[in-house]
C-alpha cells in the first residue's frame, strides 16, 4: 500500500511535470505553486542568463516582483556561487529591502530566490527541502534552457521587444543618473566650498555611485547582447556531436571577430535555425557534407547553410516552414534554393534591430495563429457559429480558443476582449 510519504513525492511529480509543461511566460507561476507544499513563500524569483529577452521570472507579491532588479539578482548569485551549495536564510536585497530567503543555483547557471522561506506544515525537513528544491530546479532550468533554444515565434517577438524596451529604460537611466551625478561633482569640486574633508568624501561617494551605475548599464549589456564570434563557437558546440557521430563532413565559415554584438534573441534564433535547417538537409538521401556560414553587415545577422544532397528541399517543406516562421517572427526571411544534383542552400536574414516588430496587443498576449483568426473575426463582430463556418471548425473549438483569449489577456468577457484589442 502506498503510505503518505509516497502519495507526496507522487504530488510533487505531478506538479513539476506541470511546470515544465508551461510556457516560459507562465513558468515562475506554475514553479511557485508547485513549490508551496514544501516551502511557502512570499515570492519566487529567477534569473537566467539562457532567457535573454526575459532574464527575471517572477511570481509572487508584486511589492517584490515589480521592484527586484537584475543587479540584485546578480549579486545573490555571485554570495551563492562563492559558498558553493544552496542556502536556506540568507538575508538579501531585493526590491530594495532586505530580506531572508533561501537561494539555489543549477548547473546552468540559474539563479532560484524563495523570499520569506517558512517550511510548510507536515512538510521535509529544512535539509531535505534544500535537497528536494534542488532537484526540482534542475530539472526546472534546463526545461527553461531547451524551451529558449526552440522558443515559439511568438515568444521571440515578444522576448525581442522587451529587450528593445529594457535597454532604453536602462539607457534613458544611465543618462538621467550620470547626468545628476556629474553636476553633484562639478559643485562639490568647487574651490569655493567650506569643508575640504566634506567635500572630498562627498566627491567619493558620488564617483563611487557613478562606477556602480555604469556596471549595472555594462551588465545589462552583456545579457542582451553576445559577441557574434562567440555566438557562431556556441553554434559549433551545438553542432558538435553531428559532426562527430553523424559522419558529416561540417566546414564552417567564421563570421568577422569585429562584427557588432547580436542581440540575444537574435543569437539564440540564429542557432535555432541552423540546428532545425542542418537536420532537415541531412535528413534527405545522399548528404555528406554541409556549409555553415554566418556574418553580419551591421544592420542584419545573415545565415547560409548549403549541402551536397539531392537539392529539392523547398519552403513547403514543414520543418523548413516552421524555420521560416522563426525568421518572420523577428522580421527576417528565410529562402530556400535548389539545383538538382547539386544540392540545396537554405538562406537566413535576421535584423539586429527592433524597430518595426508587432506590437500589438495580440502579439504581447502570445496568441497563436488560429487563435488570431479567431479573434479577428471576434472583433469584428462575429459570433460563434458564424466564426467555425469561417474558419471550417467546430462551436467548441471556438470556444476553447476564446477561452485561452480570455486568459491570455486577463478579462473576463468576450466585450472586455474585442475592447483591450482594439
Amino acid at each position: 500500500m502506498t503510505d503518505r510519504k509516497e502519495l507526496r513525492a507522487l504530488d510533487l511529480v505531478d506538479s513539476v511535470h506541470s511546470v515544465v509543461s508551461s510556457s516560459l511566460l507562465q513558468i515562475a507561476g506554475a514553479f511557485s505553486q508547485a513549490l508551496a507544499p514544501v516551502v511557502e513563500h512570499s515570492s519566487l524569483l529567477i534569473f537566467t542568463e539562457d532567457c535573454t529577452g526575459r532574464p527575471q521570472k517572477k511570481a509572487g507579491d508584486p511589492s517584490i516582483t515589480d521592484h527586484v532588479s537584475i543587479a540584485e539578482l546578480d549579486v545573490v548569485r555571485g554570495v551563492v556561487a562563492d559558498l558553493g551549495h544552496p542556502v536556506w536564510g540568507l538575508n538579501v536585497e531585493v526590491a530594495r529591502q532586505e530580506r531572508p530567503a533561501a537561494v539555489w543555483i543549477a548547473p546552468t547557471g540559474a539563479l532560484l530566490v524563495l523570499t520569506d522561506p517558512v517550511q510548510a506544515a507536515g512538510s521535509l525537513t529544512q535539509d531535505d527541502a534544500l535537497a528536494t528544491v534542488a532537484s526540482l530546479w534542475r530539472l526546472v532550468a534546463v526545461s527553461i534552457q531547451q524551451q529558449v533554444a526552440v522558443a515559439s515565434p511568438d515568444y521571440l517577438r515578444d522576448s525581442r521587444m522587451a529587450s528593445q524596451e529594457r535597454a532604453q529604460v536602462i539607457a534613458d537611466l544611465t543618462d538621467a543618473h550620470s547626468t545628476t551625478l556629474e553636476q553633484i561633482l562639478a559643485t562639490l569640486r568647487s574651490r569655493d566650498a567650506a569643508d575640504e574633508t566634506a567635500r572630498q568624501e562627498a566627491i567619493e561617494l558620488a564617483a563611487s555611485a557613478m562606477v556602480r551605475l555604469r556596471a549595472v548599464s555594462d551588465r545589462d549589456r552583456t545579457l542582451a547582447e553576445e559577441p557574434v564570434a562567440r555566438a557562431f563557437e556556441r553554434l559549433k558546440a551545438d553542432l558538435r556531436p553531428l559532426v562527430r557521430f553523424g559522419g558529416l563532413d561540417v566546414q564552417f565559415v567564421e563570421p568577422p571577430a569585429t562584427g557588432r554584438a547580436l542581440p540575444g534573441e537574435v543569437a539564440h534564433a540564429g542557432r535555432a535555425i541552423v540546428r532545425g535547417a542542418v537536420l532537415a538537409l541531412v535528413d534527405q538521401p545522399g548528404v555528406a557534407r554541409l556549409r555553415v556560414e554566418w556574418d553580419c553587415d551591421g544592420e542584419n545577422l545573415l545565415i547560409g547553410i548549403r549541402d551536397d544532397g539531392p537539392g529539392e528541399l523547398t519552403l513547403d517543406d514543414p520543418s523548413v516552414r516552421q524555420l521560416s516562421e522563426r525568421a518572420v517572427a523577428l522580421r527576417g526571411r528565410l529562402s530556400v534554393n535548389g539545383t538538382t544534383g547539386w544540392g540545396s542552400e537554405i538562406s537566413v536574414v535576421l535584423p539586429l534591430s527592433a524597430e518595426g516588430l508587432d506590437r500589438s496587443p495580440s502579439a504581447q498576449w502570445q496568441v497563436t495563429e488560429r487563435e488570431n483568426d479567431v479573434l479577428e473575426l471576434l472583433a469584428s463582430g462575429a459570433r460563434n457559429k458564424s466564426i467555425a463556418t469561417s474558419l471550417s471548425i467546430s462551436e467548441n473549438t471556438v470556444k476553447f480558443h476564446v477561452a485561452n483569449l480570455l486568459r491570455k489577456a486577463g478579462v473576463s468577457n468576450r466585450a472586455e476582449l474585442v475592447s483591450a484589442y482594439r
